[in-house]
């Protein structure tokens, strides 16, 4: 336990990104709850980017009514692409402007780290229980799908959470695929995977929460399982608020009150020559979903944009050079 600064009030904010998927939305607000439990030394309180309310504005302003004049901002998001690096901020900095008594610290992803890894394994873990140990390891292959951005060093992560879990597990081998904006989908990947020969195929889908694009997962997943009726298919789940996620939510908060709070910008395309997304350096930060905010709620503005997280329209971001690559990276479809 940490104790909160005397000198002034002090607020949590949790930043989500918003779903049309109620399920989400209230897996995100459950989470929201857990930390208030965990955390009652603060006023704590959360709002979403776009496509869901509150949105963030209005966490702030709720934080902001109880006296709290400085605000320790989370991004609820797994790692830090465009989301997490310009949208949330841009929000975040915008308010800060409007209200020169508020002072907000931004923490950062909840990134690459041994508890993140510790429970995607419980839930492997979990789906290897209910499939039987009639299937030994080095005959079990794995694909981990992660949601795919257009930022490189975001999708590296992905990948670097499957080789963990794969020699973590012992498993014959191990791909990565993505629900959309870059490549393999999942319908190519596990179509690749199932060439393999392997007789059980655990996907494992490296999500927050539930949505379309989960459940999306799960529905190409039995297409596949489907056509290729002699290999044991089986579906993970997704992290949600599994204990060791709330706690790593804290160690971010920690972060940024012990002055520790770095993010990794040693691979970010905004600031450093990525291969492929050289041109991209030095982009302006700002965000895009201002727009969308609250949009099929009720409580927004709602332009008829008609998408969710598959983003049918790219909000002014600079356009992805592999947009029209065989293996993707249009979002996954009905």
């Amino acid at each position: 336990m940490f104790q909160k600064p005397d000198f002034q009030k002090t607020g949590v904010m949790l930043c989500g990104h918003g779903s049309r998927d109620a399920r989400a939305v209230a897996e995100f607000t459950a989470l929201a709850t857990h930390l208030k439990n965990r955390l009652p030394q603060y006023d704590v309180d959360f709002g979403f980017l776009e496509f869901a309310t509150p949105i963030i504005r209005d966490g702030l302003d709720a934080l902001r009514a109880k006296g709290n004049t400085r605000i320790l901002a989370l991004p609820g998001m797994l790692f830090a692409a465009g989301h997490a690096k310009n949208d949330i901020p841009s929000v975040l900095n915008r308010y800060q402007a409007e209200h020169p008594g508020v002072t907000i610290s931004y923490g950062r992803d909840l990134g690459i780290d041994l508890k993140m890894l510790r429970a995607a394994g419980d839930r492997v873990q979990a789906a290897l229980d209910a499939a039987g140990d009639d299937v030994p390891r080095h005959e079990t292959a794995l694909v981990v799908v992660g949601r795919g951005t257009s930022d490189p060093d975001a999708n590296s992560n992905i990948s670097k959470v499957m080789r963990l879990l794969w020699e973590g597990f012992g498993f014959g081998w191990a791909e990565t695929a993505y629900s959309g904006v870059t490549f393999p989908l999942v319908q190519p990947a596990l179509e690749h995977v199932a060439k393999l020969g392997y007789r059980r195929v655990i996907v494992f889908p490296y999500f927050l929460f539930t949505g379309i694009l989960v459940e999306r997962i799960y529905d190409y997943t039995d297409r596949v399982a489907a056509a290729h009726p002699g290999i044991d298919f089986v579906k993970a789940g997704y992290l949600n608020d599994h204990p060791l996620v709330l706690e790593v939510f804290e160690d971010r908060l920690r972060e940024i009150l012990d002055g520790s709070n770095n993010m990794n910008c040693q691979m970010c395309k905004y600031r450093a020559q990525v291969l492929g997304f050289e041109d991209e350096v030095g982009l302006a930060q700002a965000s895009h979903h201002h727009h969308v905010e609250g949009i099929g709620t009720g409580h927004g503005h709602d332009h008829g944009h008609g998408h969710d997280h598959g983003h049918s329209h790219d909000h002014g971001h600079h356009p992805y050079p592999h947009a029209d690559h065989p293996l993707g990276p249009k979002t996954l479809a009905e």
